[in-house]
């Protein structure tokens, strides 16, 4: 599924969504938020899909709302609830994808592009790669889940001096912050690093990744018993399937597991 400003691809079980809105540095105008829209569904519901890609084109990742559309907007409080409640529906869709899902940032990664790198369980990020919780420069508050996702990557104080000072973070402090998973040079080695992160992942579980992802990410709302219910649960629907199967039966004939990440260092 093509549309101009947001293209998918599918490709040896790795689907990528990239923004393709260069000229605006891939700004979320409006062709955009649709285009995630339907990209982010798509990447959820193909089962040939076993890593999910997100990245920007020409050199940006995304920086953020349209400014335009900001200038030019005539909606009043209640429109722009109801706009911002459609744009989370389908973040909450990327965000909980069942799926590892790797970010590849180079450029900026403002504001609402911030959130959309915050959203993977992966990033990686060239050495010009910038984050900012930009909102504050203009007088508005994080959105797109930033002020969910921000403090419980880098810890409530750290989150606060974020958006208070709407400063620029780097590649460098972003890793250290906990932001950033690994750091290559240029867009060339992005790609390639990206690729091979992807990779990495065809032979494992979905079913096992996809449940766990999810339980952990209730892990600060929900206390230790109801995680527990989940974790047996979730062992339990495991334990049953193909997957798990045949990983037994290839333990016990001295087979190779169709997944070891160790063995593929």
């Amino acid at each position: 599924m093509n549309h101009s400003a947001v293209l998918t691809t599918v490709e040896n079980g790795v689907g990528t969504i990239t923004l393709n809105r260069p000229e605006a540095r891939n700004a979320l105008g409006l062709e955009v938020r649709d285009g995630l829209a339907r990209a982010v569904v798509q990447m959820r519901d193909d089962a040939d899909v076993h890593t999910v890609v997100l990245t920007g084109a020409g050199g940006a990742f995304c920086s953020g709302g349209d400014i335009s559309l900001m200038l030019n907007s005539q909606q009043g409080s209640v429109a722009h609830r109801e706009r911002m409640r459609a744009l989370h529906q389908w973040f909450a869709e990327l965000v909980n994808m069942e799926k590892p899902v790797i970010a590849a940032v180079d450029g900026p990664a403002f504001g609402a592009g911030l959130s959309l790198a915050l959203a993977a369980d992966f990033v990686l990020a060239t050495r010009r790669a910038k984050f900012c919780a930009v909102f504050g420069r203009i007088g508005l508050v994080p959105d797109l889940g930033a002020m969910q996702l921000l403090p419980r990557i880098v810890g409530l104080q750290k989150a606060k001096e974020l958006v208070f000072t709407a400063r620029t973070v780097g590649a460098d402090e972003a890793k250290a912050l906990g932001m950033v998973y690994d750091i290559v040079e240029d867009a060339a080695a992005l790609q390639q690093a990206t690729q091979q992160l992807a990779a990495r992942f065809a032979g494992a579980s979905t079913v096992a990744i996809g449940m766990a992802k999810n339980i952990m990410h209730q892990a600060f709302e929900l206390n230790a018993h109801a995680m527990a219910e989940l974790e047996a649960s979730a062992q339990a629907i495991c334990r049953g399937s193909d997957y798990h199967l045949d990983a037994i039966e290839r333990f016990k004939n001295k087979q190779p597991l169709r997944f070891d990440w160790d063995r593929k260092e």
